[in-house]
């Protein structure tokens, strides 16, 4: 089974995807997200100017012998935009391989080992009244994890919050240059037991509380923050930190019993090594689409297991629907799942892509279609165009950067 054609599909259907596409003499063809927001065009070059032209002629059905092709084949190794870049290959073939066997994905891995894939989904509000109400809407629909942001008084903006007139959904990035936003970390951890506060004394603790704090935080500001917040039973604080550092996590983990979580801009094994294997971190929360794909975070999951971390993974709505099925594919299948992040993507997206999961009191289940069960209209597609847009930046009262 050859690879014939390997192309690359560039959408803005609400926000900028990347899909690759490749196809086989047996007439299959198998599909991966190649999206790395912000930077987008970089892994549609990379695709297109270095990898494609290789895979043409290789055996589809060889997907460690690709993977391993790419990455130890090649003197540059690692990095967002090539693992990116592997990531849709390997997902694409895994596709196809569903295809041609007649199998969803997840069987192929050896098979479910849940029923279905707990999921959490995202309410913000500009006051604590819009935010606990949001949070009422979630568990309406059925929610039992929910992420929680709200507007930090002081700040003229806070990343993370719903835009008026987008529903229960956001776009972070936008407009063809990165906008300022202004922080102030004492605002920030003031307010924030405040809002967790509010939430449980309305809603109390019949669901799992998580947050996101953006890598803003410095060790000993983040081991503040997590003390701060233990009243109130937080399933996790994700990205408390920058995670370049590793060993910063010791100090948070020496402060507070909050969990946890990180990983979602790392692209291999090697980021989170030490986080693992001396138990700094509770949750990782790297994605198929920017860690090599199935191939390679299956090794992160098993690498967590071993040592009592949990499955956390991003799951962002600048992650087309194709990451996503085949995140919900490798989360059924793995011992250790923790959560998925669940953000639903912005319409016109489902006039571009076709799927098969679907949504029941708070899990998401992959469906039984062959492959990742996810398709692409290309005319569709053709229709929304490439429109660049960028997330935002930061910048301390002093006008200095700080940490994204």
């Amino acid at each position: 089974m050859k690879i014939v054609a390997a192309d690359v599909i560039v959408a803005s259907p609400g926000r900028n995807y990347v899909t690759l596409k490749i196809t086989t003499d047996s007439g299959s063809h198998g599909l991966g997200d190649a999206t790395l927001n912000g930077r987008e065009l970089a892994v549609v070059a990379y695709l297109r100017e270095h990898v494609c032209p290789l895979l043409i002629g290789r055996d589809a059905r060889r997907i460690n012998d690709v993977w391993q092709y790419l990455y130890r084949g090649a003197y540059w190794r690692r990095g967002p935009v090539t693992m990116t870049a592997i990531a849709a290959v390997d997902c694409a073939l895994w596709d196809i391989l569903g295809k041609e066997t007649g199998r969803p994905v997840h069987e192929l891995l050896g098979g479910a080992a849940r029923d279905g894939v707990l999921v959490y989904g995202h309410a913000s509000g500009q006051t604590l009244d819009e935010l606990t109400d949001d949070v009422a809407h979630y568990l309406e629909l059925g929610y039992r994890a929910i992420r929680v942001q709200a507007a930090v008084p002081g700040l003229d903006s806070t990343y993370g919050l719903h835009h008026p007139g987008t529903g229960h959904t956001y776009e972070p990035a936008d407009g063809a240059a990165p906008a300022d936003n202004v922080w102030h970390t004492p605002a920030y951890l003031d307010f924030a037991p405040q809002m967790m506060a509010a939430v449980r004394e309305r809603h109390g603790y019949g669901f799992h509380l998580l947050h996101d704090v953006h890598h803003r935080l410095s060790p000993l500001e983040a081991a503040q923050l997590g003390k701060s917040l233990e009243p109130y039973r937080m399933f996790w604080i994700e990205d408390p930190t920058p995670a370049e550092d590793q060993e910063a996590f010791r100090t948070i983990r020496q402060h507070t019993t909050t969990p946890i979580a990180t990983g979602e801009v790392f692209n291999s094994i090697w980021d989170c090594q030490t986080l693992i294997t001396e138990r700094l971190i509770d949750y990782i929360r790297t994605s198929v689409s920017h860690t090599g794909g199935i191939t390679h975070l299956r090794k992160i999951f098993d690498l967590a297991a071993l040592y009592g971390v949990r499955t956390g993974s991003h799951g962002a709505g600048d992650l087309s629907p194709v990451s996503f099925a085949a995140a919900l594919h490798l989360d059924l299948t793995v011992p250790n799942f923790g959560i998925q992040e669940y953000m639903g993507h912005l319409d016109p997206a489902g006039e571009v892509f076709r799927t098969s999961y679907t949504f029941q009191d708070g899990y998401m289940r992959p469906g039984d279609a062959p492959g990742l069960g996810v398709e692409i209209d290309e005319e569709a597609a053709a229709r929304y165009p490439y429109s660049p847009k960028y997330l935002p930046v930061n910048r301390l009262r002093d006008g200095s950067m700080h940490d994204w």
